[in-house]
């Protein structure tokens, strides 16, 4: 079955075309024999350094060819992949660390103060570290490998014992892709072969992709859209990825202009930057075939927008435990107002009640999940996985209803969760950092309705008895210690909480007031 393994696409496009450009980056290009040659050393350089099958190698990169590099490498030799946010604070790289206790760890020198915080040499059994750019003597005599001259020592071999290209078994592990968690630590969602092969033909189907298309990707690969709905499938068909570091709106419309993409998915945050230069430039977009835009909340108004100005949009929703999950096409959500499409092939999608019963058409219930593109586990935590997965059934924790042609609209959330510029926020693990402040003694935050980043959060706090706590002194100790979108945007000062009967806090009573508030604000400042 070496035809699901994606180091194999690359292999075979390198032997049909090996001239084809596969990845355009800062204006260096890579062919699809060049990129095989690098996967190849880099394979080697990893079986020499001792990785084996079901190994994991963390990466905390920015988009990148080393970061396609180390993907396929790992594929090749059926090491698990293990993807990190550059952003992580060093406490959550600790835990990750800690939680799928990887081999190696490679990072760029973006993270180089948080790796420094989180002291690799600490980690029993020792790991190796490998840095990505300028490497200086004071690295090397610690120990931190550097990745171009180790990897360029191994141009021209081939790693030994993989002839096949082939796992096992479909249901080994290709990557764990870690996640904000519910407790406030992230969570991996362990990846499959299987599911890679099967999202990349649910991915050619929703793009229509092809071996002249030109996808660009300014979506970080840490990322579910990223990787697996753009960079996989894009190899898998043979096209040719332009590859951004990070999203810059401005270049990212030059070069849809320079290289004629066709190809496209963002964020509604980068679309609206998007609009912005459209508006000025009035360029010529005639080029692009299919914009995909999801991640998070999708309005009218955006779809309306980006189809006056040339964007051919598609919606599409998923996550990480399931990649494209439903899809809709620009003239279905004209006619569907609100709709986030039908389910993709390859994945059957219901709506269940909480007790686990069927739910009739028009009414809501959890949208649910079973098939060939769900996750196989949480990684180290089989609790969970049973709770989330029970029955067979992936719960995503999206409430939803099913009109009668079998059209999705999605209604709340079941759990806490919200999303702000494409990143999930879990409420629990932002509070758990507030709560440490020495005049905090109770917070909880919610996700509320913002412009320009979907949403944002917003802060209910209970100072301790005599203290003072403002919205300035709080988010300075939260930035500290959160990535930027993770700290709260407003902070409201409570005496206490609406609660259950059990003590529980009503969060959906805090939503309505922290939306009444804004309402309210917004209003005295017209």
């Amino acid at each position: 079955m070496k035809s699901t393994n994606c180091a194999w696409w690359v292999k075979r496009w390198s032997e049909l075309y090996p001239q084809k450009p596969a990845i355009i980056f800062e204006e260096n290009v890579t062919t699809y024999a060049d990129l095989d040659r690098r996967t190849r050393a880099v394979a080697t350089w990893l079986q020499t350094a001792g990785i084996e099958k079901g190994d994991r190698v963390v990466v905390l990169l920015e988009n990148c060819p080393e970061f396609i590099e180390l993907y396929l490498a790992c594929a090749r030799l059926g090491a698990i992949f293990v993807p990190l946010n550059y952003r992580l604070m060093a406490e959550e790289i600790d835990y990750v660390i800690r939680n799928c206790r990887p081999r190696l760890v490679v990072w760029g020198n973006r993270v180089r103060a948080a790796i420094d915080h989180v002291h690799l040499a600490q980690y029993r059994p020792p790991l190796l570290p490998a840095m990505v750019g300028e490497v200086g003597i004071e690295d090397l005599a610690r120990g931190i490998a550097d990745y171009a001259a180790e990897t360029a020592a191994f141009e021209g071999q081939t790693p030994v014992l993989t002839p096949s290209l082939s796992p096992d078994d479909l249901e080994d592990p290709q990557v764990i892709m870690y996640t904000s968690g519910t407790t406030g630590w992230p969570k991996g969602a362990v990846l499959t072969h299987r599911k890679t092969f099967f999202n990349c033909l649910n991915a050619d189907h929703f793009f229509d992709m092809g071996f002249h298309d030109v996808m660009l990707i300014a979506l970080p690969l840490f990322h579910s859209g990223g990787l697996f709905i753009q960079a996989t499938p894009s190899l898998y068909k043979g096209a040719t990825i332009i590859l951004h570091r990070r999203f810059d709106p401005q270049r990212a419309y030059d070069d849809i202009e320079r290289f004629q993409v066709t190809k496209f998915q963002g964020v509604p945050t980068v679309f609206r930057a998007l609009l912005k230069i459209e508006q000025e430039r009035r360029g010529h977009l005639e080029s692009l075939a299919v914009a995909a835009i999801g991640g998070e909340r999708v309005t009218p108004e955006i779809m309306e927008q980006c189809g006056a100005s040339g964007f051919p949009l598609r919606v599409v929703m998923g996550q990480t435990e399931t990649s494209i999950l439903l899809w809709a096409t620009q003239e279905e959500v004209k006619e569907r107002p609100g709709t986030v499409g039908r389910p993709v092939f390859h994945a059957e999608v219901d709506l269940m009640h909480e007790n686990g019963g069927p739910v009739e058409t028009g009414a809501v219930g959890e949208l649910v999940v079973r098939g060939s593109v769900t996750m196989k586990e949480y990684w180290q935590d089989p609790e969970l996985t049973e709770t989330v997965m029970a029955g067979g059934w992936l719960r995503t924790g999206d409430l939803a209803r099913r009109d009668e042609d079998g059209y999705y609209y999605l209604v709340d959330r079941v759990k806490d969760v919200y999303t702000s510029a494409g990143e999930n926020v879990y409420p629990a693990e932002v509070e758990r950092i507030l709560s440490q402040h020495p005049d905090v003694a109770e917070v909880a935050v919610v996700g509320v309705p913002d412009q320009e980043f979907g949403e944002v959060g917003y802060a209910f706090v209970i100072p301790r008895e005599g203290a003072a706590v403002g919205h300035e002194p709080l988010a300075d100790w939260a930035r500290g210690r959160l990535v930027d979108y993770k700290v709260p945007r407003y902070v409201s000062v409570v005496d206490e909480f609406p609660r259950t009967a059990l003590g529980k806090v009503k969060k959906f009573l805090l939503r309505r007031d922290a939306l009444a508030h804004l309402s309210w604000a917004t209003t005295e400042e017209a």
